[in-house]
């Protein structure tokens, strides 16, 4: 019949022909796995040695900064955190810093020019207004061995890039914040331990016949904890006498006055006689910042009142 059941040898060759279609399919399958596995051994082994070099980069950036300027990390002394007691001893570091860290660079920032020790901050909060009083003020700063931290309080800050030294400096943008709102949450002593003196400036100071270097060596060699750069007599907004710029000597602790309601002579102890600095201007020691930084209450705004208190109560 035509039409009839297969016979048996066509069920045999039928077998047969799949049979081989199957082998045939299982040896490309074979030749396709030993293909793919040099290719992920190949991925794996970039892999690990990416994370090699880039671990290995970090662990002697860390070495060499370390080197250059050790933190004052919590050390026997100090009471531990019950929270943190289940840690290694040595992996608590309890202090950082504000210092601009490269991603992948190999080169530590001492080998690039950049002094570690005897560092010191400047932190102003500045509005878009004053960007050309606060690019003269900055590249006062940045020479003279100084970290910049702008507080931009008009939120707008894309418009400073264009300034040759914005990358080098650290941004922060909290919409109508002031000054001391900035430095409470930002400026927390364990953040800028590693700094001598933190300079907290407003944005409009004339900066032409300032020198933060030979300032700083005045403050150094008198032992000045709290101070202020003081102001030119041709200033138009001159609040105390005692911030004008004296006539006989580099600095004064306190000033004389014969007439007025207020009167200042050699007993008087209280500002602004004697130890005053004016809120606009205020250099600070790593100590005097500390006691500073505690006083500001959470809910300071304007900062009216802290210059009559910081002067002789962190000193």
């Amino acid at each position: 019949m035509e039409h009839g059941l297969p016979s048996m040898k066509s069920i045999k060759s039928l077998k047969s022909f799949v049979k081989r279609r199957n082998n045939t399919q299982d040896v490309v399958k074979g030749k396709s796995g030993w293909k793919v596995k040099p290719f992920l051994a190949l991925i794996c082994t970039a892999l690990l040695i990416f994370w090699y070099k880039t671990t290995n980069i970090q662990f002697e950036e860390t070495e060499l900064e370390e080197a250059d300027y050790p933190f004052d990390m919590a050390v026997e002394s100090e009471p531990v955190d019950e929270k943190l007691k289940g840690l290694p001893r040595g992996i608590i570091q309890s202090r950082s810093d504000l210092e601009l860290k490269p991603l992948w660079s190999s080169n530590s920032l001492r080998s690039k020019g950049v002094e570690m020790t005897n560092r010191n901050l400047l932190a102003v909060p500045v509005g878009i207004k004053q960007k050309g009083n606060v690019d003269a003020m900055v590249k006062k700063f940045l020479p003279a061995n100084f970290t910049v931290v702008l507080f931009h309080y008009d939120g707008n800050m894309d418009k400073w890039w264009d300034l040759e030294w914005s990358s080098k400096a650290i941004h922060i943008v909290a919409q109508n914040q002031t000054k001391w709102w900035f430095a409470k949450r930002f400026l927390h002593p364990d953040v800028v331990s590693i700094y001598d003196y933190i300079f907290l400036w407003d944005e409009d100071l004339g900066v032409e016949n300032f020198t933060p270097e030979r300032y700083l060596k005045i403050v150094k060699s008198e032992g000045l904890e709290i101070s202020q750069p003081a102001l030119d007599r041709n200033s138009t907004e001159i609040h105390h006498k005692i911030t004008l710029r004296s006539k006989t000597k580099k600095f004064h602790r306190r000033v004389y006055i014969n007439r007025g309601t207020k009167k200042c002579s050699n007993t008087s102890e209280d500002p602004p006689c004697t130890g005053f600095v004016e809120g606009m201007a205020p250099v600070f020691s790593r100590a005097a910042w500390f006691c500073t930084w505690n006083l500001i209450q959470n809910d300071l705004v304007h900062g009216w009142g802290m210059d009559m208190k910081i002067g002789y109560v962190c000193t």
